[in-house]
């Protein structure tokens, strides 16, 4: 039975307390899989809040796959074994691929504006603080500035980084468990070391190419699973007998779609009853822009199956060349035999992000940004529906820093990419980031919108309008 109170008090706002309550009492089993939640109407009044508050904190929910809706039915708390049908088509295994292209490779020379999904905002980084926290490391490591130090990273950092950790992505550890790494070619190098004896692992379809031709080149057999609105297909990952998954779970590169809470308990149970390994790359975990960002699958690991990988390339700068990696007990027992191969960023830069963190500029950072982007996102996709209207469909655009346009024409993606480039603009073809481009009615298009201004942004849409003037189906 729901039982809810609201503290008027409170530092949360009312829908925040309703949201949090639910979901709690879902995940403590005090309100059992298949229940009815109370009519938004029927809440309000009980509660005496606002219809608006009860509608935020559901719809809240049922992003994050905690309950469903039944059309003229209701929300009911979602089952996390609940089976989907079956596939109607499974997607083959392929054991290799053409290794010469990746998807973030360097745009034509004509490319003026550059919709690069890697990229962030110049006048988002903290220049005159980070330089204020260099200065602080300086002076307080004279006596330590000639050494190598640790080279799983400073520990009074990962200290630090455990509690950030814990208190903004819900994820458990201790410093012993973290790894700071230069980037995540770095991280998983160190991984596929600790995973010695493992060879198979299924794979995201579409998928970040990067990481997975790293495991490609490492001898690894690679299994492609396909992506859908709820995340990567937890029966396809059962059938692979794969022993370890790589996904992003909170906003799936490209397409941007979220794991729900229920499949996301059910791929931990795989993992628990196979043994296997989950690696969980949370790349830009802190941007959404519906509710509050959805707290990290590792959190909700009690059996130490889940790899954790962060970086602050998304919130921060890529230029820190700074990342790190949240090992399981298991893995992290392992790290001793492999130290030769530590290679992590400058232990003045780690001093300095403790201190940015300690002294609390990191929060205001994180908060500042999220405002930032979260403006330059809505603008984003007005833009979109302003110039470019039915000929797109988007996708994945409730969190992160890209968004996925569906184009509703027959001409392929190479010749969308061409023509946006003759205008000067460069947009991404998401049959880069599969390992067997499927035959689909409409080609695809990811582009991201935080490395610009405003104006900037607006010119690149208006030309990428006059670039695909006449393709659409519809037109004709």
């Amino acid at each position: 039975m729901l039982s809810l109170s609201i503290n008027s008090h409170a530092p949360e706002p009312q829908y925040i307390q309703v949201y949090t309550q639910i979901r709690d009492q879902i995940k403590n089993g005090d309100l059992p899989y298949g229940s009815r939640l109370p009519s938004i109407r029927s809440l309000q009044q009980h509660m005496h809040i606002s219809k608006t508050t009860v509608e935020t904190a559901y719809q809240m929910l049922v992003t994050e796959g905690y309950v469903i809706s039944r059309p003229r039915s209701g929300l009911y708390v979602a089952s996390p074994f609940q089976l989907e049908p079956p596939q109607t088509q499974t997607r083959q295994m392929v054991d290799q691929k053409d290794l010469s292209s990746l998807p973030f490779a360097p745009g034509v020379a004509s490319a003026l504006i550059d919709f690069r999904p890697s990229a962030i905002h110049e006048q988002t980084f903290p220049f005159r603080l980070w330089r204020k926290m260099l200065h602080h490391a300086l002076d307080h490591a004279q006596h330590k500035i000639c050494s190598y130090g640790d080279p799983q990273g400073e520990l009074s950092f990962r200290t630090v980084l455990a509690s950030y950790l814990r208190h903004s992505r819900g994820v458990r550890c201790i410093p012993e468990q973290i790894v700071v790494s230069s980037g995540i070619q770095y991280s998983i190098a160190i991984l596929i070391k600790l995973l010695q004896g493992v060879n198979h692992i299924a794979f995201e379809e579409p998928g970040y190419a990067p990481v997975r031709d790293h495991f490609l080149q490492s001898g690894y057999r690679v299994t492609p699973i396909g992506v859908d609105e709820k995340g990567i297909s937890l029966d396809e990952v059962a059938r692979s007998q794969a022993q370890v998954v790589y996904i992003t779970p909170s906003h799936q590169f490209p397409t941007g779609s979220i794991i729900p809470y229920p499949e996301r308990e059910r791929l931990l149970q795989w993992a628990r009853t196979s043994e296997a390994f989950i690696i969980e790359d949370d790349y830009d975990g802190e941007f959404r822009y519906v509710g509050k960002p959805i707290p990290s699958l590792q959190g909700l690991d009690h059996a130490g199956r889940v790899v954790y990988l962060g970086t602050f390339s998304k919130a921060f700068s890529p230029a820190l060349r700074m990342s790190y990696m949240v090992l399981p007990a298991e893995l992290a027992r392992k790290l001793p035999s492999i130290q030769y191969l530590y290679q992590g960023p400058s232990r003045i830069d780690q001093w300095a992000m403790q201190a940015f963190m300690e002294q609390g500029h990191w929060y205001r950072h994180i908060r500042r940004i999220r405002r930032t982007y979260a403006k330059a996102h809505h603008r984003f996709i007005e833009l979109l529906h302003a110039h470019l209207g039915e000929l797109v469909t988007i996708s994945g655009h409730n969190a992160g820093l890209h968004v996925q346009l569906t184009v509703k024409t027959r001409e392929p993606a190479s010749s969308l990419v061409k023509r946006a480039a003759e205008n000067g603009v460069q947009v991404y073809d998401v049959s880069e980031l599969w390992m067997t481009p499927p035959a689909s009615e409409y080609p695809r298009i990811y582009m991201g919108f935080a490395g610009m201004d405003e104006s900037k942004m607006e010119e690149g849409i208006k030309r990428l309008s006059q670039a695909w003037k006449g393709i659409s189906e519809l037109s004709r």
